[in-house]
Parts: structure tokens; C-alpha cells; sequence
């Protein structure tokens, strides 16, 4: 047993050195619909351990999802790593409100630190986006959503303003580098992201202007992780493993770890898709419903094929859920 953890200890050693060869941090910026599945927790808490890695800028958290908290929600992780300055938005108009059925995010607002309480308290998330993509270097942001299309959707329908003179269409093509979706099924399915919202999907995909890369449902799907989280006691006042601790046991599916969707589009967007996984290029191909096709050929588009052992990527998955947050002077 005490070779195979050390064996175990070394391979993460391995992988995480080959991952972070990356010279500069990626700049992300993070939309989730963070509350009907809780895999969007897991990512968050990735992002922020890649970024206390020096791996990630979080440029921004914003909701796709409107249910009242979901501003605070976000608000939780980032104040419990150690940036709660980082800004937040949620959509204002026609937009999805679905809460999580297990009750984690009531638990979480009781129980952590956060300054923001109400939606009301944060900008739209359009405005939040064009604020800070107008700042940033030309060709820079990586755009990861883990959930509804909504704001990328009326991001790409929005007018110059304040911000920026260009057009949201027009401001996606300057300033950002790559979109990172955990949506779709591939080569052919109907997958809950794209499907919720299949109008502002269908919208923004047929338009979007720069490359994509989909980690598809079947991807996450095979990748079981959470389990190591709660049953390590080390780890103490952690939101991060409180909600998989309430969320694992009231699904009988979940008896071997939560399915890893969110997750794997993070670790995608941040260090790319080497070494446990390759693409098949093409293009999405939509109906009105959001079920989805796929085209093959030469059209900027990317899903993703598990190479090898999906265990893998559930152990530095498992691991990077199970870091605490930077303190400072480390």
C-alpha cells in the first residue's frame, strides 16, 4: 500500500510539473450557472488553485443563472480564496432562475463569509464583461462557461458604450483568445448547458467569432470525483468540501463521486488539452431545442476525446479540490 500512494504521489508530481510549464497565467474569465449541479463548485475552487499556482488570472466570476444568492454564492469563493475584489455579475433580464434541489448554497451563505447578499448588489453580467474585456490586451482572455449561454448570447448583441466603441461582436474578436464550453454531447446528443437555454445557445454559437473548444457530457461523465475531498479531515471550514459533503449522499449515482463536467472545461482552459485529452475539429450544429450535431472540418471548433485512464484525471482533479487557499507570505 505505501508504494502504491507513493507511486500515486509522484505520477501528480509528474503531471502537475508537465501542466504548469506554461509561462503566463492564463486570463479567465469564469461564467457558471453555479447551483442546479455542484460540479460548477468544484470548478471554481480549480480555478482558484490554479491561479494561487500562478497559472490563472480570474478576471471575473459571472452567473448565467439568476436565482436570488447566486451573486453571493460566487461571492462565498472568492472571499474564501482570498480575492474577494474579483468582480461579479449576474444577467438582469430573461435568464434562467434554477436553484440547487440539494440546499448547499443555503447552507454556504449561512455559514461563510460574504459582503454581497442580494443580485441586486452586482452589475449586469454584459456590462461586467465589456468592462473588463475593453481592459485587456488584444487576442488575451479565455472565456470559460460552465453553464447557459445566456450572457455570452446578449454579450454578442450588445452596443458600444461607456467601455468600449465596438460592438460586443466586434469586442469578442479583439479581445478574446479562446471560448472554453463544458456543453454539448458529442458526436451527437442533447446535454442540460445548452439545452436550458437552446435560444441564446443557438445564438451564440452560430456567431461566435473566435476558436471554441467543447468538453462534451460524455467527458465528465466518466470522471468520478469528491469522494477523497470529504472524507479528508484535515481540511476543516472548507465551503469547497461542505458542499460535496451534502450534495454526494443524496444522490445514490453519486455513491462513487460526482461526475466531473465543470471541472475538466476549467483544467482545459487554463493549461490546455496535454495530456489527457485530445480534439476532433469541426463545428456544433444546433436544432431549436439545443440538441446537437457535429460537422467535421476546418471551422475553428473543438471537442474533446478522453485519452487513456479517465481515473487519471479524477486523481489531480481530487488533488486540486483538496488544496486550501493560498496564505499570504507562501
Amino acid at each position: 500500500m505505501a508504494r502504491k500512494q507513493l507511486l500515486f504521489g509522484f505520477l501528480l508530481l509528474i503531471t502537475a510539473s508537465v501542466m504548469g510549464q506554461k509561462k503566463n497565467p492564463a486570463s479567465v474569465i469564469f461564467d457558471s450557472d453555479i447551483g442546479p449541479d455542484y460540479d460548477d463548485v468544484g470548478a471554481i475552487t480549480i480555478l482558484h488553485v490554479l491561479a494561487d499556482r500562478g497559472q490563472a488570472n480570474i478576471l471575473a466570476t459571472v452567473a448565467s443563472n439568476k436565482y436570488e444568492g447566486i451573486a453571493a454564492v460566487l461571492d462565498v469563493f472568492n472571499t474564501y480564496f482570498k480575492r474577494p475584489d474579483i468582480p461579479i455579475g449576474v444577467p438582469k433580464g430573461k435568464a434562467v432562475a434554477l436553484r440547487d434541489p440539494q440546499h448547499w448554497s443555503d447552507s454556504i451563505l449561512a455559514k461563510y463569509p460574504h459582503s454581497i447578499k442580494y443580485n441586486s448588489e452586482v452589475p449586469d453580467a454584459v456590462e461586467v464583461y465589456r468592462k473588463v474585456l475593453s481592459s485587456q490586451p488584444d487576442h488575451s482572455v479565455t472565456i470559460v462557461t460552465v453553464g447557459f449561454f445566456t450572457n455570452l448570447a446578449n454579450l454578442l448583441k450588445s452596443n458600444p458604450d461607456q467601455f468600449s466603441k465596438l460592438s460586443g461582436k466586434e469586442l469578442i474578436k479583439r479581445k478574446v483568445k479562446l471560448l472554453v464550453s463544458m456543453g454539448g454531447w458529442f458526436p451527437a446528443g442533447t446535454e442540460f448547458n445548452i439545452s436550458k437555454d437552446a435560444t441564446s445557445s443557438v445564438e451564440a454559437l452560430e456567431q461566435w467569432p473566435t476558436e471554441v473548444i467543447f468538453s462534451g457530457f460524455e467527458i465528465g461523465r466518466d470522471i468520478k470525483t469528491g469522494l477523497p475531498l470529504i472524507h479528508n479531515e484535515s481540511i476543516q471550514n472548507s465551503p469547497v468540501k461542505d458542499v460535496f459533503k451534502i450534495a454526494i449522499p443524496q444522490n445514490v449515482q453519486d455513491s462513487a463521486g460526482r461526475m466531473s463536467w465543470d471541472e475538466t472545461a476549467v483544467l482545459v482552459a487554463v493549461e490546455g488539452i496535454s495530456p489527457f485529452f485530445s480534439k476532433c475539429p469541426g463545428k456544433i450544429q444546433l436544432k431549436a431545442d439545443g440538441s446537437n450535431t457535429w460537422k467535421k472540418g476546418n471551422f475553428g471548433q473543438f471537442y474533446l476525446i478522453q485519452k487513456g485512464d479517465p481515473g487519471k484525471v479524477a486523481n489531480l482533479i481530487n488533488h486540486l479540490m483538496m488544496e486550501q487557499p493560498k496564505r499570504k507570505g507562501d
